[in-house]
C-alpha cells in the first residue's frame, strides 16, 4: 500500500504546486513574461540546426542539378568542338589537295608529249613488292602502257613497269633496276643514273674522268634511251670522287622527288601524229594547242 500512497501524495503535491504557480501567474504575470523571453531563445536554438541542415540539403541538390546541366552542356560543347576540328582538318586537307591539283594542271609537257594525272594508291604491292615501286589508279583502260614516264612537278619519279586493266605499277628511279640516261644542265656531261634503293644516293655511272661536272649541278634526262623525253629534271649532284685506277668519275646524286610522300603523279605519253602530218607536229588543228588529257 505504500507505493500507491506515495504516488497519490506526489500527484497531489504536483497539483498543489501547479495551482499555486498558476494562481501566482494570474496575479503577477511573471511566468508569461519569462516564457516570452526564454521561449524564443529556446526555439531558436532548436530551429537553427534544422534550418542549417535544410539549407545544406537544398544547396547540395541545387548544385547537383547545376553540375548535371553543366556536364551535359560541357559534353555537348566538346562534341561540337571535335566536329569543328574534324571539319577544319578535312577542309585543310581538301585545300592542300586542291592546291596540288591546281599546280599539276599547270604542268607543261615537253613538245610532242601529253600528260594525264593519276593517284598513288599503294607502295610495294603484288609480285613487284620486292622492288622500289608504287601503284597508281590508271591502267590499260586509260591508255597506260609499259615504260611510260612518270613524273611529278619537281622531277622524274620513274616509269611504268607493268600496266594492268585499271591500275599500273611504277618502277621508281631509286630502284637498283632503274636506269636513266642523263646530262648535266650546266656542263652537259652525259652519264647513266642508277638507283641504289630507297633512302640511298643515286649513282651516276660512265662519266669520263676528264668530264666537267660540278657538285650541286642539276641532272636532266638526255632522251637517249627513248623512254624519257629530253630535259626533264631528275636529280642533283651531291658528291664527286676521282679515282686513279678507273677511267670514270664516281658521282653521287640525290633525287629531286621524295617518292614516299607523293599522292598524285603525272603520266607522260607521246602524241601520235595523224596521217599526212609531220612526225614532229603535235596532233590537233594547225595553230591550236594540243588539249592535255586531264
Amino acid at each position: 500500500m505504500r507505493g500507491p500512497k506515495k504516488i497519490a501524495t506526489l500527484i497531489v503535491a504536483c497539483l498543489f504546486v501547479y495551482l499555486t504557480l498558476f494562481t501566482w501567474n494570474l496575479r503577477t504575470g511573471h511566468l508569461d513574461a519569462l516564457s516570452s523571453y526564454t521561449g524564443l531563445d529556446i526555439s531558436g536554438v532548436i530551429l537553427k540546426p534544422g534550418l542549417w541542415v535544410a539549407e545544406q540539403v537544398t544547396g547540395f541538390w541545387t548544385r547537383y542539378i547545376y553540375l548535371v546541366g553543366l556536364k551535359q552542356e560541357n559534353d555537348q560543347l566538346k562534341a561540337e568542338s571535335a566536329e569543328l576540328r574534324r571539319a577544319n582538318m578535312l577542309m585543310h586537307a581538301q585545300a592542300v589537295s586542291a592546291d596540288r591539283l591546281e599546280k599539276l594542271l599547270g604542268f607543261v609537257p615537253p613538245e610532242t608529249w601529253s600528260f594525264s594525272g593519276a593517284r598513288v594508291i599503294g607502295h610495294r604491292m603484288g609480285p613487284a613488292g620486292a622492288l622500289d615501286t608504287m601503284v597508281v589508279d590508271k591502267g590499260a583502260a586509260q591508255d597506260v602502257t609499259d615504260d611510260m614516264p612518270v613524273v611529278a612537278l619537281d622531277g622524274v619519279v620513274g616509269r611504268i613497269l607493268r600496266s594492268g586493266a585499271a591500275t599500273s605499277t611504277v618502277l621508281l628511279l631509286t630502284d637498283p633496276n632503274s636506269r636513266i640516261a642523263v646530262i648535266g644542265e650546266k656542263n652537259r656531261s652525259p652519264g647513266m643514273l642508277m638507283g641504289q634503293g630507297y633512302g640511298n644516293q643515286l649513282q651516276l655511272r660512265y662519266v669520263n674522268l676528264n668530264a666537267t661536272i660540278d657538285s650541286g649541278e642539276l641532272l636532266l634526262s638526255s632522251g637517249l634511251s627513248g623512254v624519257y623525253p629530253k630535259g626533264l629534271p631528275v636529280a642533283r649532284v651531291t658528291k664527286i670522287r676521282r679515282s686513279d685506277i678507273s677511267l670514270f668519275l664516281t658521282v653521287q646524286a640525290e633525287p629531286l622527288v621524295d617518292v614516299a610522300g607523293l599522292e598524285e603523279v603525272l603520266l607522260l605519253g607521246r602524241v601520235q601524229a595523224e596521217p599526212g602530218e609531220e612526225p614532229g607536229t603535235p596532233a590537233g588543228k594547225e595553230g591550236e594547242p594540243v588539249a592535255a588529257d586531264q
